[in-house]
């Protein structure tokens, strides 16, 4: 697939290492020649030194026979005009663009053929809030990811010593949860991922995907874990988009405190909030940490610009007491380093986003991909269609199915009805499946399954 990324930046370096490693023809484009040199170093793809979104430039850029532009510059306007103009002259059949005002996103009638023609809308900042609010939901999980419109969640939890199914194997499952429905489809031990099976023993410190409906998410958890008591009080460092966005969301149902470095920005946030208590202070302050009860807090989420003040503050909150810590991190990196060791969650914009571009990249018809293990594996939804001579999957029982190494389906979503697959569970036209796969490499494969044959038309 030929893609033209606009934007340099985090996101866009993210999105273009991400499609970079598929064998697609990438071409980036950004004002900064270093940031462009910095790219064009480590990765095989094409760079152009300009403005995003002059006919010229993307001209330049191969707009007029590109697959797709991802417009992901630090400016709403320029992603927005840089849409419009490859779609009035050089017909782009897809347009991705990252628009982060929320006023501009509170008016979706903007985003059509006759305004502004983008197929797609990334807002970042809403996506790591929502994120972070699913994690403050489900106290102790390190991942929960929506599939089906939110009808099924997959989960990561680090399993405990003590917990019921630790040393169990994983078909004492149904035995410990009689009525709960839910399907463990990775464990990663030691950085190495184990495909489970019936006979796979769950050991202390294993890292637990599985997914279930979202009533069932606490029984499981309870069955891996030492459940955690709901998160009540949280702090949050940083009184910018993210940190604000996530204080609007938490505050009718926590008691949210923000730490705001900025006293212009903390009394304008304050006006804004309803019933969120805003401080002037550094979230780096221990005195100010201690006056706060910091050791009464159940989250603490670092939330700034600054990936080292982020961290420093969770390390820093998490020696003084508080439960949870979670940190913002842009650089990859620093993710490694820190994450679990140091803070309890190292959260990536980065690895939030991404998903939202690779669904439209991803060849059959999938609606849903979410990055995990920083990049490493995929959980993806993908859409069957066609009947048992055009499919590879309709009309056979999960058994009968090739499915690529390292990959596992974990659930069906037929209509209104959650199925949790077991190897003799037939599939239908129009099911949502639901699928991990450990191996990246792997993802081609998986395209490849849900496919249809041309019989089929």
């Amino acid at each position: 697939m030929k893609i033209i990324i606009l934007g340099a930046g985090q996101v866009g370096s993210s999105v273009a290492a991400n499609l970079c490693s598929e064998a697609n023809d990438i071409t980036v484009v950004d004002s900064n020649p270093l940031c462009l040199q910095a790219l064009q170093d480590r990765l095989d793809l094409r760079t152009i030194h300009g403005i995003a979104s002059l006919p010229r430039t993307l001209a330049l850029a191969g707009a007029q026979d590109a697959d797709m532009i991802i417009a992901v510059t630090n400016s709403d306007e320029t992603n927005m005009v840089a849409c419009q103009v490859a779609y009035t002259l050089f017909h782009t059949p897809t347009k991705i663009a990252r628009v982060r005002h929320v006023d501009y996103l509170r008016h979706a009638e903007l985003f059509n053929a006759e305004s502004f023609p983008i197929d797609v809308l990334i807002s970042p900042e809403q996506q790591v809030t929502d994120y972070i609010q699913r994690l403050i939901e489900f106290p102790g999980a390190l991942q929960v990811l929506d599939f089906a419109a939110g009808r099924v969640q997959l989960v990561a939890v680090k399993a405990f010593l003590g917990g019921p199914l630790v040393g169990q194997p994983l078909r004492a499952l149904p035995e410990r949860m009689p009525g709960v429905e839910t399907r463990v489809v990775a464990i990663y031990r030691q950085g190495r991922a184990i495909i489970p099976e019936g006979d796979t023993l769950i050991e202390p410190d294993d890292d637990v995907f599985f997914i279930a409906a979202p009533k069932y998410i606490r029984a499981v958890m309870q069955v891996l874990r030492k459940l955690d008591q709901p998160n009540k009080r949280v702090i949050i460092a940083g009184g910018g988009n993210i940190g604000k966005r996530l204080a609007t969301a938490l505050e009718s149902d926590y008691r949210v405190k923000i730490l705001e470095a900025q006293a212009d920005r903390a009394r304008a946030i304050s006006e804004e909030l309803r019933s969120t208590t805003v401080l002037v202070g550094d979230a780096a302050d221990e005195e100010l940490l201690l006056e706060e009860n910091i050791d009464d807090t159940d989250v603490f989420c670092s939330l700034t610009n600054d990936d080292e003040a982020n961290i420093i503050s969770a390390m820093l909150a998490k020696r003084l007491g508080a439960r949870t810590v979670m940190a913002l991190i842009n650089r990859a990196a620093y993710v490694d380093l820190v994450q679990q060791d140091i803070i309890d969650i190292a959260i990536s914009p980065q690895q939030a986003t991404i998903g939202t571009v690779l669904a439209h990249v991803r060849r059959g018809d999938v609606v849903v991909v979410h990055s995990l293990r920083r990049g490493a594996a995929e959980a993806i939804e993908a859409i069957a269609h066609g009947d048992r001579n055009s499919s590879k999957v309709v009309g056979r029982r999960i058994d009968q199915i090739k499915l690529p190494p390292g990959t596992t389906i974990g659930a069906v979503v037929r209509g209104d009805q959650v199925i949790m697959v077991h190897h003799d569970t037939v599939m239908e036209a129009e099911d949502h499946v639901i699928l991990v796969v450990t191996d990246k490499k792997h993802v081609r494969d998986v395209e490849h399954l849900f496919q249809v044959g041309v019989t089929f038309f």
